[in-house]
């Protein structure tokens, strides 16, 4: 079996979706991760599983200096349920460890839905491996994945 980072460079390749893997060291938070990188925490996005009433999944694509607004996220997906599952069950259905996730790569191409305010961004995410972020254009990866591209999220509450 293929590591995960070649899962996702595969997988991009594939999409037509150009990225860039950067080798780093591991960060205890958001912030110490955009630090390490030279960014803004905003310009990292933050790939979270959530899980479907149904058991089925989706991606919510959010960027690091804010939240899902899940009534906004329901909203736009048409359910009255989602949830972050725990990380076992987010492993199952993706094939990566937290901080490593992304849609690229992922076991099952579950739907993606991007939080507007990343169009037009060069943004840094999970590489599918634990030491390296991934950096790409946010139209390409939205146009790669075929995703829905809407206003999810929220600033983070304090």
């Amino acid at each position: 079996m293929t590591n995960g980072r070649e899962r996702v460079a595969a997988d991009a390749e594939a999409r037509g979706i150009p990225v860039e893997f950067r080798e780093r060291m591991r960060a205890s938070s958001l912030e110490e991760a955009a630090a390490i990188l030279g960014i803004d925490p905003g310009d990292i996005v933050k790939s979270l599983v959530v899980r479907r009433h149904d058991g089925s999944y989706l991606f919510a694509l959010v960027p690091g200096d804010r939240q899902i607004s899940w009534p906004k996220l329901r909203a736009v997906v048409g359910v009255n349920k989602l949830r972050l599952p725990e990380a076992d069950l987010a492993l199952e259905a993706t094939g990566f460890e937290r901080g490593t996730i992304t849609p690229l790569g992922s076991t099952t191409p579950w739907p993606v839905y991007v939080d507007a305010s990343i169009a037009g961004r060069r943004i840094s995410m999970g590489a599918g491996e634990h030491g390296y972020s991934l950096f790409v254009q946010a139209d390409d990866l939205v146009r790669g994945l075929e995703a829905t591209l809407a206003d999810i999220s929220e600033p983070v509450s304090v």
